[in-house]
């Protein structure tokens, strides 16, 4: 059963949304068959009420950076403090508290080449309540970014999505194999305010950025286009009736990696799934209606995948960053 704070319409916005985060509500509002004031009004409430928000955000890999996956062990006092520092840092795009709020996992970003001189890789084993930390590097994405999972609810139907989708929608995390994409001033200065609104319009824009309006949309979809800027979806899960949120860290051998990680991606349950560094090659997220569908997860679909010989589940106590952190207590 679907929450009861929200509803069909809610839910087709939201993975309307995740196919494209500009779409105009006129568009979106004529193949839901609905009004352009049903879905502005709809929008505008979930916004309000914090539980959903569209950002645009880079791709690292086509800009020449790499991404780290990030595991904290901190004394039973100290990891909130510690999470609350990490989510403040521009560097960092998620960070959750894991494992009964001991543990801090979190995702940073540093420029290839230069991950030794990143000054969180650097300084955080020196934060007095760090008691170990293990730095986990992203070598390839198999789900996630732009690609949300809402994308494989059934919100939609398969008519409506191709209504919907991008006219040219490109794989996400797959580089491109030639030089990094280089961001100019005035591209940081319009990233910054999509990085609070993806939605902003263009005259707020060009205000940021002291460029004419034509001048900012024409560059936008030049980044988008190529790659480098995508628009993502934070949400709350409770949309989807999704409560329990689990961290996976597998092992797999590496003539099965690829295989194994692709067939991983393509769970329902499964919001992001890369390959890593470090003692595990394999990491996902999952969203499961709760606990006991956690399990019912990990016995079933998991259990299938014979290449996996090891699992290690961390249960997501709270997200400081990111899109469950959306989240507020009812009034």
């Amino acid at each position: 059963m679907k929450s009861a704070r929200y509803d069909a319409l809610d839910r087709q916005l939201v993975q309307a949304l995740q196919l494209d985060g500009r779409l105009p509500f006129s568009r979106i509002a004529e193949v839901l068959g609905v009004s352009d004031q049903t879905v502005a009004r709809r929008y505008t409430r979930l916004r309000t009420a914090g539980r959903i928000r569209v950002i645009a955000t880079t791709d690292a890999a086509m800009l020449g950076e790499v991404q780290w996956i990030i595991r904290v062990q901190c004394k039973p006092d100290g990891a909130q403090k510690v999470g609350q520092m990490l989510a403040l840092r521009n560097d960092t795009s998620w960070v959750s508290l894991t494992s009964g709020g001991t543990e801090i996992s979190c995702m940073t970003t540093a420029p290839e080449g230069m991950q030794s001189q990143s000054l969180l890789l650097t300084r955080l084993p020196r934060t007095p309540s760090v008691v170990s930390m293990t730095a986990h590097c992203v070598m390839h994405t198999f789900f996630g970014g732009s690609r949300g999972l809402s994308l494989k609810s059934d919100a939609l139907t398969e008519e409506q999505v191709r209504a919907l989708q991008p006219e040219t929608p490109r794989a996400y995390g797959t580089g491109h194999g030639g030089d990094p994409v280089v961001l100019d001033e005035g591209d940081r200065r319009m990233l910054a305010v999509l990085g609070k609104d993806g939605r902003a319009d263009f005259a707020d824009l060009a205000a940021a950025t002291g460029w004419s309006q034509s001048t900012v949309r024409r560059r936008l979809t030049q980044l988008r286009s190529s790659g480098a800027v995508y628009l993502d979806l934070e949400y709350d899960h409770d949309i989807f009736d999704l409560s329990a949120r689990v961290l996976l860290w597998l092992s797999v051998a590496p003539a099965e990696l690829e295989a194994t990680g692709q067939a991983l991606a393509e769970h329902p349950e499964v919001a992001y799934a890369c390959a890593t560094t470090g003692a595990t090659n394999l990491h996902a997220v999952a969203l499961c209606r709760d606990i006991q569908s956690v399990y019912t997860y990990l016995t079933t679909r998991v259990a299938t995948l014979a290449a996996i010989h090891q699992v290690e589940t961390t249960p997501i106590m709270q997200s400081l960053k990111g899109a469950a952190s959306l989240r507020t207590p009812p009034r």
